[in-house]
């Protein structure tokens, strides 16, 4: 297929889907697709670069990578295509905001919940600033 440049928009296979989720899929926006598909990737990568601290602390670091590594799977088998959808409605910029924004609003709950971490205010800043970064990436 070949380099397809930024904000051009990528073909979707819709019939490479399975049928249950082919229908709804293809009634949403290419940038809420993009964006629903961003979350659950970043469930995924979050699990595969923390998870490991709670479940095989005990265990080598090689142990621990390759089980990273299968987890990352499935975060690019949903992040590739997210990006791929979203290049065709969002600039390149956007994108990694969208992303970040995304991975602190995973990363917060998962920290607070999964792993038992305190909150901390310091969330609330970083998320503020973010928002700074959303309103300068999308102001134009």
């Amino acid at each position: 297929m070949g380099v397809v440049p930024v904000n051009q928009q990528v073909p979707l296979n819709w019939r490479s889907l399975p049928k249950p989720y082919a229908g709804r899929l293809m009634n949403l926006p290419p940038g809420v697709i993009t964006i629903l598909l961003l979350i659950a990737s970043n469930v995924f990568m979050t699990f595969a670069w923390y998870g490991h601290l709670k479940h095989v602390q005990d265990r080598t670091w090689l142990l621990a990578a390759l089980i990273s590594w299968g987890i990352a799977l499935f975060e690019y088998l949903l992040q590739v295509p997210a990006n791929r959808i979203g290049s065709g409605v969002y600039t390149l910029p956007q994108l990694k905001i969208i992303q970040e924004v995304i991975t602190l609003g995973v990363f917060v709950p998962f920290s607070l919940f999964y792993m038992g971490q305190p909150f901390k205010l310091d969330f609330v800043w970083a998320g503020l600033c973010l928002l700074g970064a959303v309103y300068f990436m999308f102001r134009s």
